[in-house]
């Protein structure tokens, strides 16, 4: 699987962490983040990711900041991207089963590296389950 990654300053452990899990499992990632805590500003991090995910080149977006809200919004601005915002596996996975979401959106400030570790795995190995809620995805983009 292709993954794309992106983070602010709040997020370099968070992404460290991440890209360990999904390399041991043999995904390919392509890293957009920044590896240090000085300021950054998250839109810089998170354009890259969602173009990835908009013109197919990779599977999915991983996008972090403090409160992952920024971020999201950023990426939501892309066509065919629907990134949401997530602090528990749960939501994770009724994110791609309910909303195919191809983007998760992390708030490192919320949620504990293990966590954001645990939702990600489940992020990608949860898939769309269609049906009546693809109805209401198709509705998602203007």
């Amino acid at each position: 699987m292709k993954i794309a990654i992106g983070n602010d300053h709040a997020g370099p452990e968070y992404k460290k962490a991440i890209l360990e899990m999904l390399r041991d499992k043999g995904h390919e990632v392509t890293n957009y983040g920044t590896d240090t805590f000085d300021s950054v500003d998250y839109p810089d991090f998170g354009h890259p990711v969602a173009n990835d995910v908009s013109e197919g080149k990779v599977d999915f977006g991983i996008v972090i900041c403090g409160s992952g809200n920024g971020i999201a919004m950023t990426v939501n601005k892309h066509p065919k991207v629907r990134a949401a915002l997530c602090w528990t596996k749960e939501i994770a996975s009724l994110a791609r089963q309910h909303n195919d979401a191809n983007i998760i959106s992390i708030p490192a400030r919320f949620t504990s590296i293990p966590q954001a570790v645990d939702m990600v795995e489940t992020f990608i190995n949860t898939t769309f389950e269609g049906g009546r809620h693809a109805n209401r995805v198709n509705k998602i983009s203007c």
